[in-house]
């Protein structure tokens, strides 16, 4: 079976950046699984599977428009420095978690002075160009169980953007 709509897809990978650094990987025995077109992977990547077979392996290179954008600065946020916990030594490139209405929010520190925090809450690898290694382990048809499984990807919570009910 090739990959193709609403196929489950299992895939070996290695994720780097140009700069060569490893940011993610499947581990030995445990390929990363979904149901293909279902928007469960960014675009990029699903885009270059369609078609591939069990054993087919490729490089792909994601661009940051089909992987996680580029950089937004509205999402770079001022915040004073006296809402972090006190004896906290702030530095750029720390992570920290918001409260916001659908659950955490996660950021990253970018700049820090005596009275305020850059706060940045794009994704970490926002303009980022991908490097994929992959290896297709697995395709066959998505269960029943799979396929429904996406009509209710918002969690057991109320879901306003998708009007899941409480």
């Amino acid at each position: 079976m090739k990959v193709q709509k609403n196929a489950f897809v299992a895939i070996d990978y290695t994720l780097k950046l140009d700069s060569g650094e490893l940011v993610d990987q499947s581990g030995p025995g445990q390929p990363l699984g979904f149901v293909y077109a279902s928007g469960q992977i960014i675009p990029g990547l699903e885009k270059a599977l369609e078609g591939m077979e069990v054993g087919h392996e490729a490089e792909v290179t994601v661009e940051p428009e089909d992987g996680y954008g580029q950089k937004n600065e509205f999402l770079m946020r001022e915040i004073a420095r006296n809402e972090f916990p006190d004896g906290v030594d702030l530095t750029p490139g720390m992570t920290f978690q918001a409260s916001g209405p659908h659950g955490p929010i996660p950021f990253r520190i970018d700049s820090v002075t005596d009275d305020k925090v850059v706060a940045d809450f794009n994704h970490p690898l926002a303009g980022e160009r991908l490097n994929f290694k992959v290896k297709i382990a697995e395709v066959r048809e998505a269960t029943d169980a799979e396929l429904e499984a996406l009509q209710h990807a918002c969690s057991d919570a109320c879901c306003a953007e998708c009007g899941e009910e409480c």
